[in-house]
């Protein structure tokens, strides 16, 4: 597991990562993507965007900086899985995304924790045939329209006619202001704006007579440890670009997508350790791709193989079952390369600043 590709023609890693630091020394501005990578990869290449001037960004950031605006504009009430599973005697789950995460949950617990489900997909249904759910409305696309009536009867407002009856949203806020304790889980990655700014209100709102609270259930690829690292390295979040005097961030300019279309990215470092596919914007810029062994861009200027943090290495992420940063022994050990030194071998490469 140390191969690497050059225009797709197999080549050695040595000749490979030589190409990668040439790329990256001629770009006048390098974009640096994809970062599903563990903390010390995450941490590696920040350091190399700072290094160069490049703009930073996440697989996921779409979703994560919904989560982030609404943080900093309204509110978000949170809790951890463990809690959740330990004290909470009503489960409000919301919509799709969350059905594999949701399992645990449906199947610890009280015996006499109430759940109820609004819109969910075809797959979460077949995940909740196991516990005893309240399902409300049967499709997704609806789930804005039953979060609004659903917080209009929680504040005593009149509602109309829509996806669920009038008398089934009525029992329902009835059943969340009866919780002693209440989690409403969402997908970060599932819900828009809108409808997770309207969940938030119906946590704040049932907050003024009972304790209620959410689980966010995080986008995959470390996407939350991602995040941390460039909070606590830049104080920014993704869709950063490094200028001369200071961080920029703007999640409209620095969109790669935006970027790569309008031909202000030369090149571009493709990081995904995890095996998530590389977008179709790769194909349109020299990109220099670090990949896992299942999955490789189409044509990427350069591919290099590397390991999947806690499978080939041991590493540092964001662990959703505790909400926090852990560290994990590999698995299955290999000889395969993380990001970390893949990256520092690139870096090592490079002219220095200024010269």
């Amino acid at each position: 597991m140390d191969r690497a590709w050059i225009d797709g023609k197999e080549v050695s890693r040595k000749a490979a990562i030589s190409e990668a630091a040439r790329l990256l020394a001629a770009s006048r501005f390098p974009l640096i993507a994809g970062l599903g990578t563990d903390i010390a990869g995450a941490r590696v290449a920040i350091a190399l965007a700072t290094r160069i001037g490049a703009v930073i960004d996440h697989m996921h950031a779409d979703a994560l900086l919904r989560r982030l605006d609404l943080m900093r504009t309204a509110y978000l009430m949170t809790t951890t899985p463990a809690e959740a599973g330990l004290r909470a005697d009503c489960l409000l789950l919301v919509g799709s995304g969350i059905g594999q995460q949701s399992r645990a949950l449906l199947e610890t617990g009280t015996s006499k924790r109430t759940i109820t489900w609004l819109c969910p997909d075809r797959a979460a249904r077949d995940v909740a045939k196991g516990a005893p759910t309240n399902i409300l409305g049967r499709n997704p696309a609806d789930l804005p329209i039953v979060l609004a009536m659903l917080r209009a009867r929680i504040a005593g407002r009149a509602i109309g006619k829509g996806p669920v009856a009038a008398k089934v949203i009525d029992s329902t806020a009835e059943e969340l202001k009866a919780a002693r304790f209440g989690v409403a889980v969402w997908s970060v990655e599932q819900l828009d704006a809108l409808a997770t700014e309207m969940l938030q209100g119906i946590v704040a709102d049932l907050n003024a007579t009972t304790r209620f609270t959410s689980l966010p259930i995080e986008p995959p690829d470390n996407a939350a440890g991602v995040l941390q690292v460039c909070g606590w390295m830049t104080g920014y979040p993704m869709r950063t670009r490094f200028a001369p005097r200071a961080p920029q961030h703007d999640p409209w300019m620095f969109d790669p997508a935006r970027l790569v279309q309008s031909g202000e990215v030369d090149c571009a470092l493709w990081i995904s350790s995890y095996g998530s596919a590389a977008p179709e914007w790769s194909s349109a810029v020299p990109t220099i791709a670090l990949v896992n062994s299942e999955m490789r861009p189409a044509s990427p200027r350069v591919a290099i193989e590397v390991g999947r943090p806690g499978l080939d290495h041991d590493c540092v992420e964001f662990l959703p079952a505790v909400s926090a940063l852990a560290s994990l022994p590999a698995s299955k050990p290999s000889n395969a390369a993380s990001v970390a030194r893949v990256l520092t071998e690139i870096a090592a490469l490079l002219p220095n600043p200024g010269s």
